[in-house]
């Protein structure tokens, strides 16, 4: 039997998920570690972040030389096959599969 390549060109996570997930991991991230988390162009991730903040995903305010953003409660998902479903229990389970510290000096991926 043949042998198929894997395809690649798709994941099962948008970039737009992605960058709002870092954000509620990190409200003070930077665009540019924004786009380099999801392999974009700063210029990429800046528009995915008006799109967010358009669609009403996230607000973001000035401190200083920083934004600070902040991922809007109660969000539902876009498409009708979800949209009874909020945003943040996706986003709640792709920040705990993100590179942190683990909870209470457990490494992450132990599930406690």
């Amino acid at each position: 039997m043949e042998q198929v390549e894997p395809r690649t060109s798709w994941t099962f996570v948008t970039h737009h998920a992605r960058i709002l997930a870092m954000i509620l991991r990190d409200p003070e991230i930077r665009l540019r570690d924004l786009a380099a988390g999801c392999g974009l162009t700063e210029r990429a991730a800046g528009a995915i972040v008006r799109d967010l903040e358009s669609a009403g995903y996230l607000t973001r305010a000035r401190r200083g030389r920083r934004n600070h953003y902040e991922v809007t409660p109660g969000t539902l998902f876009r498409h009708p096959a979800e949209g009874r479903h909020e945003v943040a229990d996706l986003l709640h389970l792709l920040v705990d599969l993100g590179p942190r510290a683990g909870k209470a000096g457990h490494p992450p991926g132990t599930g406690v």
